[in-house]
């Protein structure tokens, strides 16, 4: 199970070369279910998710989705690739250590999408994450606005065109 929630940045932490980081590329096969390729670092992955209605996301609370992962062969995943809807996204992930049991993925996007910033958090439970204070650099949260779902990302020609 994936419980997370997103937010936009005030402020990039400093020194952000000190944190772990993943190169990230994904495409998407499907919406509904949600299947997804994904490029992270040298590991290959294919991502199946049942998610619950974006519709009924409350201001404040997560995205819960039931996910598995699968390992994929380089040569899979370069097929799949080739069959994606839309663009493929692009981004740096920065792994920032929010405690002990939480960590901020801090997304900085490339290519069609360069300019769009924003991090996610994944919780372990639900407690945990309606309990959240969110650290001084996040700003508005966006877990609620589908617009910043990758798969609707994966549409756009430029991040621009969220209207943000």
């Amino acid at each position: 199970m994936e419980i997370e929630r997103k937010y936009a940045i005030k402020n990039i932490p400093d020194n952000l070369e000190l944190y772990k980081k993943k190169k990230i590329e994904q495409g998407y096969l499907c919406n509904n279910p949600i299947l997804r390729i994904r490029k992270s670092n040298e590991e290959y992955i294919l991502t199946y998710k049942s998610k619950q209605g974006l519709n009924s996301i409350k201001e404040g609370s997560a995205i819960i989705n039931h996910e598995v992962e699968l390992p994929l062969t380089k040569e899979a995943y370069e097929k799949l690739k080739n069959k994606t809807d839309a663009n493929m996204i692009y981004k740096t992930r920065y792994l920032i250590p929010l405690s002990e049991d939480l960590t901020a993925e801090l997304d900085i996007f490339e290519g069609l999408l360069s300019g769009l910033i924003f991090a996610e958090v994944e919780f372990p439970d639900e407690e945990t994450s309606n309990k959240f204070i969110p650290p001084k650099w996040f700003d508005k949260e966006l877990t609620s606005d589908r617009r910043f779902s990758n798969h609707y990302l994966s549409k756009l020609s430029s991040y621009k065109e969220l209207g943000i």
